[in-house]
């Protein structure tokens, strides 16, 4: 950003105060400020009266740091604590609100807000996994304990597209402060969601179509070869505009394959960064995907199949996803890991195609 991305200003405020203002609005006990980066010029530009700063020292180590710091300085008797965001100026009180009301209903270990199938933040953390997320070093933010607590964490749907948009870019900023009022600045950054993001062009069900859920380099990478190979493109994300990805012949802004006519012939790799693994991973099972992957590392990749387990989906459904997504040749970058998914989709479909022809040619593995 090239300053303290804290410190940009949106109605004349800070977008830290935003936040700070949107916390102190709900029913939250106290608030824990952690500041690294810039901590002084910060402090100085906000409002920080009712509120508890805590400079981490160590920020530079990562988020894991910054985790701790927070977390040490939290009433020892306190039930639990929203993990919140500096760079999210636009989540609910009400939504808070809501996360700490299921927290005390539930005795979750871990409340994960959700819009539209998609989970997002701030994540609520009981004091039960404290000193879990405190044991965590370097840049890993408290996701890393999930995989520990899968039957401890509930995922709560809310009507606020805020715990989706935060602020990376200059241009998102320079987005939101063009426009007027809150509603106005949503629509900045997340269209109306619905199948039509964008129409299919001339596309029938009778072409091979591969579905792509995230937005992320590999996924850009993988409609441009999916366009390439004539598939009928689909991007599964709530925040992609319809022309972000031009090779995209249709946008799904809401995760829900139902809406999606019946095709034999579909691909789908989840690449969602952990968004919305699981679910993904479920709605394409229950579409009948020909091929489904997921881009995760073995590890992750592990916690996710354990889950859908857990949820009761069979083994035998489990055994066709591929985890990691590809074909093993070696790839690193975005493009090359595209490439390496989409010759395995082309392999997967030959092979179906041939067992059609030739069924007496099947070969069954023992």
């Amino acid at each position: 950003m090239g300053t303290a991305k804290q410190l940009l200003r949106l109605d004349d405020r800070p977008l830290l105060q935003h936040v700070l203002n949107c916390v102190r609005a709900c029913g939250a006990k106290e608030i824990v400020l952690v500041l690294g980066f810039a901590a002084e010029e910060i402090r100085r530009g906000i409002d920080v009266q009712n509120v508890r700063v805590v400079l981490n020292e160590s920020y530079r180590q990562g988020m894991g740091t910054s985790l701790k710091a927070g977390l040490s300085a939290v009433d020892p008797q306190c039930a639990g604590a929203l993990v919140v965001l500096a760079d999210q100026p636009f989540v609910r009180p009400a939504t808070l609100d809501l996360l700490m009301a299921e927290h005390h209903r539930s005795k979750a270990q871990i409340v994960i807000p959700t819009y539209r199938g998609f989970r997002g933040n701030p994540v609520l953390l009981d004091c039960s996994v404290f000193r879990e997320v405190m044991a965590l070093d370097g840049d890993i933010g408290c996701r890393a304990i999930f995989g520990d607590h899968l039957e401890g964490i509930v995922k709560l749907p809310v009507d606020d597209a805020g715990i989706l948009l935060d602020i990376d870019r200059r241009s998102d900023f320079e987005a939101l402060r063009r426009a007027g009022d809150r509603t106005e600045r949503e629509k900045a950054l997340l269209e109306t969601a619905d199948l039509h993001g964008r129409q299919l062009t001339g596309a029938t069900t009778a072409q091979p179509e591969l579905v792509i859920v995230g937005r992320d380099e590999m996924a850009v990478a993988l409609a441009k070869l999916g366009k390439l190979m004539r598939f009928t493109v689909t991007v599964v994300d709530p925040l992609l505009a319809a022309d972000d990805l031009p090779d995209a012949d249709r946008v799904l802004h809401a995760l829900d394959f139902s809406v999606l006519a019946a095709n034999p012939d579909r691909s789908v790799v989840v690449a969602s960064r952990g968004t919305c693994d699981e679910e993904a991973i479920e709605e394409a099972l229950a579409a009948n995907g020909a091929y489904i992957a997921l881009v995760a590392k073995k590890k992750r990749g592990d916690e996710v199949v354990r889950s859908l387990r857990m949820k009761g989906i069979a083994a035998e459904q489990l055994a066709s996803v591929r985890v990691p997504a590809g074909l093993d040749i070696g790839a690193e970058t975005p493009e090359e890991i595209a490439l390496s998914i989409m010759a395995e989709i082309v392999s997967e479909r030959r092979k179906r195609v041939g067992e059609v022809r030739n069924p007496a040619t099947k070969v069954r593995e023992l």
